[in-house]
Formats: C-alpha cells, sequence, structure tokens
C-alpha cells in the first residue's frame, strides 16, 4: 500500500489508448498526476506531455528513474509489453497494462514471475470489467437472473483499420488479439468458466491490397469456444466494420437471455415518415467506454493507495492471450486447437 497525497503516473506510449489515460490521469483522477510520458517517437510524446503539463522523456530509463514515479501504464504496441512490463516491475513501479497482455504465452508467463517476484500492482485494461452495464451484467448472472448460462457470444468490431504494426500477425496476433482479446476476456468476466478448445475462420475480405506484404492478414473472423460446464461461446469481429464500433454480448440461459451493449448512441432517436425511425451509431471505444477507461483508471489509484486487490488482473490477460495465440494457430490449421 502507497502512502502518499498525490500518486505520480508515468504513460509509455503516447498513441490513442495512451492519450486517453494520459488525460485520465492529468485531469480526472484527483488522487493521482501525470508526472511523465515516453514514446520512442518523440513528436508524439512531446505534443502529449506539453498539452498535459508532463515532463517528456527521452528514454523508458530516464521515466522509469523518476523520483515522483509510482505507476506506470503501457500503452505500447504489443511486441514490447514484456521488455516493458519487466522493466516498471523490477523498478518496482505499479503497471496498467493495454490488452492484449502480450505476444507469446512464454512471455506472459515471464512477466507474471517478474510481477509475483517484485510484488508490484499489476492491473489488467480489460475496460469492458470496469463498463457499468457489463458489472450489471455480471451480477445479473451471478444472481440467478437467466438461470444457468448456456451459450455467450460476443462481438467486437473497429470502424477502422489497426496501425500498420498490427497489420502482420506475427507481430500482433492479428485482430483477434488487437481487437477480440476484449471479446475472449468478455466470456470469462460474464460466467466464470474457463476455455477448454477453440475453432476459428478468418479472412482478408477487405484489404485484398494488403495481402502481398502480410499474407496472414484478416479483417474478419469467427470463432467458436468451448467453455468448462459445457458453456458454448462465440466470438465475431471485423476491422474495419466500416459501419461504426460494435461491442455487444447476448448471453442465453436455461431460463432467459441477457442483452448487453448497443449499437446505438444513446439519447438519440429521430422518426420521420420517409425513414422511419433511425440513430447514430457509436464511432468509437474511446466515447462508448470513456467512463470504464476512467474508473480502470482510478482503479489503478485505488489498489495503491487502499491495498484493493485488482479486480483485472495479469492472470485475466494470460488467459484470454491462451485463447487467442489458440484461435489463431486454428485459423492456420484449419482444425479444433486445445487452449
Amino acid at each position: 500500500m502507497l502512502k502518499a497525497d498525490l500518486v505520480g503516473v508515468g504513460v509509455i506510449g503516447t498513441g490513442r489508448a495512451g492519450r486517453v489515460h494520459a488525460q485520465n490521469f492529468a485531469r480526472h483522477v484527483p488522487e493521482a498526476r501525470l508526472v511523465a510520458v515516453y514514446d520512442p517517437d518523440p513528436v508524439s510524446a512531446g505534443e502529449v506531455a506539453q498539452q498535459l503539463g508532463a515532463r517528456f522523456c527521452p528514454s523508458l530509463e530516464q521515466l522509469l528513474a523518476e523520483p515522483s514515479l509510482d505507476a506506470v501504464v503501457i500503452a505500447a504496441p504489443t511486441p514490447f509489453h514484456a521488455d516493458l512490463v519487466t522493466a516498471a516491475a523490477e523498478a518496482g513501479k505499479a503497471i496498467l497494462c493495454e490488452k492484449p497482455l502480450a505476444l507469446t504465452v512464454e512471455e506472459a508467463q515471464r512477466m507474471a514471475a517478474v510481477v509475483a517476484d517484485r510484488g508490484v500492482v499489476f492491473v489488467m485494461a480489460f475496460m469492458r470489467r470496469f463498463d457499468q452495464g457489463f458489472l450489471r451484467g455480471r451480477q445479473l448472472i451471478e444472481e440467478g437472473a437467466i438461470g444457468v448460462p448456456l451459450m455467450v457470444k460476443s462481438t467486437g468490431k473497429g470502424p477502422g483499420l489497426p496501425p500498420r504494426w498490427a497489420w502482420d500477425v506475427a507481430r500482433s496476433n492479428g485482430m483477434l488479439g488487437e481487437v477480440n482479446s476484449h471479446d475472449f476476456d468478455c466470456l470469462r468476466f460474464l460466467t466464470g468458466r474457463e476455455f477448454e478448445w477453440v475453432f476459428a475462420v478468418a479472412h482478408n475480405n477487405k484489404c485484398p491490397e494488403l495481402a502481398r506484404e502480410f499474407p496472414d492478414f484478416y479483417d474478419t473472423a469467427a470463432v467458436t469456444v468451448a467453455m468448462s460446464g459445457n458453456l458454448i461461446g462465440a466470438i465475431d469481429g471485423a476491422c474495419p466494420a466500416d459501419y461504426g464500433y460494435d461491442a455487444r454480448v447476448e448471453v442465453q440461459g436455461s431460463e432467459g437471455v441477457l442483452f448487453l451493449g448497443s449499437l446505438s448512441r444513446p439519447g438519440t432517436v429521430v422518426g420521420t415518415r420517409h425513414r422511419g425511425v433511425t440513430m447514430d451509431i457509436v464511432d468509437s471505444w474511446r466515447s462508448l467506454f470513456r467512463e470504464a477507461y476512467l474508473a480502470e483508471d482510478r482503479h489503478l489509484i485505488e489498489c495503491l493507495l487502499t491495498g484493493a486487490e485488482p479486480r483485472s488482473t495479469l492472470e485475466d490477460g494470460y488467459q484470454a492471450l491462451r485463447a487467442v495465440v489458440a484461435a489463431n494457430r486454428s485459423v492456420r490449421r484449419r482444425q479444433v486447437e486445445e487452449v
């Protein structure tokens, strides 16, 4: 437990997710302050530092040596997560790590070992675990509102292509890792069941121009997941989906059904004679899960100041990664793969 008036936070990686976390800690978490930022792109990091009144660090070593630094957010590309988590843990810093946890299961096991050895706080950034709608859904399932869960389907689709580095499945685990890690985690989070085996199909349907340089790239995928207790899971993903950001879950129980999420933005409905009823579509994870991102950032500080146990753990990230890796094997081999 940390005894301090303000928790000093550093952000590693100033891309899209990194900027959300940086703004939260600079402006919306009263118990914390944004101390420093680092990114290999000095222009990006310098811009964020200037906007938010933080220190720009030209190297990771300089950021971790910052005397007022208590915690770090790791929002760098996936191939760097293992080394960054290891360095932060060895420096004794609390960690909030963006998904996916790592590139390989072996990396994740090494990360878990150093985090445990150093005894640092680790929060896995699965923001759906901090969303009020998903939390309420889990509560209803636990209370037996729909009976025993029998099937769960999670949809995760993004409106545009991920960054270029993520087009290479070998360096990113592809869309199933970069986008659908949340869906794999959601299956466990909502039901409390564990993965057993997966069968996945994925194709490049919308970006044929990428096939020559990235032959394994896919933008559309479907995964069948066998889980403990005879639960059947399903995940469907697409990126780019073009129409908007789509994060929805359906859980069928023995006595009812539960729906979570919506494609439409709340609060805006238009009705006309010619077009009928229309609603605005959710355009981004940044708007849909704005409060959830803030809640997970506040939770990191709560864990440091009160000694609370993380509600989203390295083990949760590890189990989702195991399923992602197995699903990508299934895509390549065209067969069922054990998780």
